[in-house]
């Protein structure tokens, strides 16, 4: 079976958001808005998208 990925895009600005937000959405290597990674599927990154729910946008 082949490794599971999920799509993650940046759908809000950082203005206004956390401190900690804005180093998480680095982390997930999320720079600019509408900016698209696809990361493995992993406890780790669902925490981080789980934290970020009002700022990201996961795709099929």
């Amino acid at each position: 079976m082949a490794n599971k990925t999920v799509k993650v895009r940046l759908v809000r600005g950082l203005r206004g958001c956390q401190q900690r937000h804005r180093v998480s959405v680095r982390a997930l290597g999320l720079n600019k808005l509408n900016d698209v990674r696809e990361l493995p599927d992993s406890p780790q990154v669902r925490g981080l998208i789980n934290q970020l729910h009002y700022l990201v946008r996961v795709e099929a």
